[in-house]
């Protein structure tokens, strides 16, 4: 039976029967019912758990101050105790003499020594430079004049940073430059032994010009009896690329659309050369494209036409899936002379380690100079910092990229001049770094807090973020193993019939020769739209993390933007193709960085005390600094492609447009 509804006024004692039903709940004793209603005059919203807002000001609808609360600042905050640069700069006492000049001169001269003379050092290195020596002794004579000036500053000043870690840091990274010198010094002597045992055994003959070019400077100089192992112990770079000389095409009988669909020939070396003898497909390789055509039974896509053999090459293309032979570096060599190929990629990437060393102590020595990061601070402050440096750094080294570092190996948007697609990609290793930095900061939110302590909202959100890069970093290595590849592959190549399967049979699209990977960027990009959401206390604070928070998106979108524009057209020049949406990504990410370094509580909350609680300064600030290191890295590897260009033979280059 259906009770009819054709009037609404039926429903006026139902509802008035809920209403003093709902007024006549009594107040429970036991809490735990899900019936009770408490009496309490509470409020029944639960305040934001965690540290967000120091715990007094941030329920989950409350609005970010716009004034300062200094009473709730002290709540939580010690008073911030007196400074180097409050005391040396801001308010120098009257009754007592400061030296903010030794002060000074120990920043300048540190910052001359990793800045200057190490990036000079390493990029004479490069090229086995006479001059090299010089960088060497240059940049210990100004880490003395450095330690000087701070041991003076130390003694005629109190100590106002008890504790401080800057000093032990900065001798084990000196410690560091010392094992890398005394490496070398020891190849010297290697080398040396092995000179004068060639003169002893009659082998070999006195001369200056032999002593200098072997033993000095480590450059290949044919030396009778040389031992394999006490040769070129300590080198430049991996696989360094010397005495280039391109074999330029005659290009101007040909029509525009011929020139642009032909692949640009690789730069033939003598490195190259040497090693036809050894490696028939590194042979091939150097050689003319045209010399290896004939005729062939299986079919080729337009495709194939952009392969490194060309459309009617038998050979399989070096960006196969399939690995066969020794086109590795590593591949067909002793097992110490891998040893030595690890060693010297070992010494480079310690070598230039260094350089980013000098950061974290530029770094740690602003905080501790300006007194920072106590405290409770301490713990937010090391995360904003350590953060924000490692998208600061990873942004120069976009950059530099972008310039055309690392292009021997392929990471300059460009095809490896040897080796092509043997080498590690530029996108596993950012995947890799992506894993490590979540794997480690997942357990690492947790610091500070207690046995048994609940899990905050806070905490939550970093984990997620943190858990997120951990995944998406194994993801972005499993999209560049070339083993998961061909298992991907096997969909496809298994409906081939099995009467015409073979290597030559499958052309591989033209995207196999560079890599697609956005999944480093992605993780950036979403880290950058959270933390742009990030509850904050202060307006101010909302603000500066909004800041830096679309700064790392608009990275994340420019880099996508590169994949899809080199998606339409892969490389095919091993000269670097300098892609203008790298050059803007490099950008926006050191500036979300500096901007994420920044953003701490203790330093937003001393702008707004100072009343410099402005954005577009933050911004601006930002990034001029941000340009200044733009600067730096362009004279660094400008000045490491000159010296380059002046140890190899003449070099011609065409269009290929």
């Amino acid at each position: 039976m259906r009770l009819p509804l054709r009037s609404p006024a039926l429903l006026v004692p139902a509802l008035a029967a809920a209403a003093l039903s709902v007024a006549a709940v009594p107040s429970c004793s036991d809490s735990r019912s899900l019936d009770c209603v408490p009496a309490s005059s509470e409020p029944l919203l639960v305040p934001r758990d965690g540290d967000h807002g120091h715990g007094g000001h941030g329920g989950h609808h409350a609005q970010p101050l716009v004034e300062l609360n200094e009473t709730e600042v002290t709540m939580y905050h010690d008073p911030t105790p007196p400074s180097y640069f409050w005391l040396d700069i801001k308010e120098p006492p009257a009754d007592e003499k400061r030296y903010p000049g030794l002060m000074g001169l120990h920043a300048l001269c540190m910052s001359l020594a990793f800045f200057g003379a190490l990036p000079i050092g390493i990029a004479l290195r490069s090229v086995k430079h006479a001059w090299h020596g010089v960088t060497v002794i240059l940049f210990y004579t100004l880490v003395v004049l450095g330690l000087s000036a701070s041991a003076l500053y130390r003694k005629l000043t109190p100590d106002m940073y008890p504790g401080s870690k800057h000093g032990p840091q900065g001798y084990f990274f000196l410690a560091c430059a010392v094992a890398l010198s005394a490496l070398d010094v020891f190849s010297q002597i290697l080398r040396l032994v092995t000179y004068v045992r060639a003169i002893r055994s009659g082998e070999d003959r006195f001369s200056f010009k032999t002593l200098w070019n072997y033993v000095i400077l480590d450059r290949e100089e044919h030396l009778a009896g040389a031992e394999v192992e006490y040769s070129n112990l300590v080198a430049d770079e991996p696989d360094e690329l010397e005495d280039v000389e391109v074999k330029a095409k005659d290009v101007d009988d040909e029509p525009l659309h011929v020139r642009r669909a032909r692949f640009v020939e690789p730069i033939r070396t003598d490195t190259d050369m040497h090693e036809q003898d050894d490696h028939s497909e590194t042979a091939q390789w150097a050689n003319d494209v045209h010399r290896h055509r004939r005729n062939v039974s299986y079919p080729h896509s337009t495709a194939s036409e952009r392969t490194l053999f060309g459309a009617h090459s038998p050979q399989r293309s070096d960006d196969s899936l399939h690995e066969t032979g020794h086109v590795y570096p590593w591949q067909g060599k002793s097992a110490r002379e891998v040893l030595r190929f690890i060693g010297r990629a070992t010494f480079a990437v310690c070598e230039r380690a260094l350089v980013f060393a000098g950061f974290m102590q530029v770094i740690t020595g602003i905080v501790i100079y300006t007194g920072g990061c106590r405290g409770n601070y301490g713990n937010g402050c090391l995360a904003h910092l350590i953060k924000g440096g490692i998208f600061w750094c990873y942004g120069l080294v976009t950059f530099a990229r972008f310039l055309g570092s690392f292009s021997e190996l392929g990471w300059a948007w460009n095809r490896a001049p040897r080796h092509h697609g043997k080498y590690p990609t530029a996108e596993f290793v950012e995947s890799l770094v992506v894993f490590l930095y979540g794997i480690t900061n997942t357990w690492m939110e947790r610091f500070g807090a207690h046995p048994g302590d609940p899990y905050t909202t806070k905490q939550m959100q970093h984990i997620s973020i943190a858990v997120m890069f951990w995944f998406a970093g194994l993801i972005g290595m499993g999209i560049e193993s070339k083993t998961i590849r061909r298992w991907l592959a096997a969909g496809a190549t298994a409906a081939v019939p099995a009467t015409s399967r073979s290597q030559e049979a499958v052309a591989e699209p033209p995207t196999y020769i560079a890599s697609f990977n956005p999944f480093p960027a992605l993780c950036i990009g979403i880290t950058g739209a959270a933390m742009s959401a990030h509850f904050q206390t202060y307006l101010f604070q909302v603000q500066i993390h909004m800041l830096w928070g679309y700064l790392l998106c608009g990275f994340a979108v420019m880099r996508c933007l590169t994949y899809f524009f080199l998606w339409l057209g892969p490389p095919r020049s091993i000269l670097p193709s300098r892609p203008p949406t790298e050059a803007l990504a490099a950008f926006l990410l050191a500036c979300g960085g500096l901007e994420f370094m920044f953003s701490t509580e203790e330093l937003t909350i001393a702008a707004m005390r100072q009343g410099h609680d402005d954005v577009m300064l933050f911004l601006n600030v930002g990034v001029a600094i941000t340009c200044l290191a733009f600067c730096w890295t362009l004279l660094v590897v400008g000045f490491k492609g000159w010296l380059k260009s002046r140890s190899q033979n003449n070099v011609k280059f065409h269009s290929s447009a």
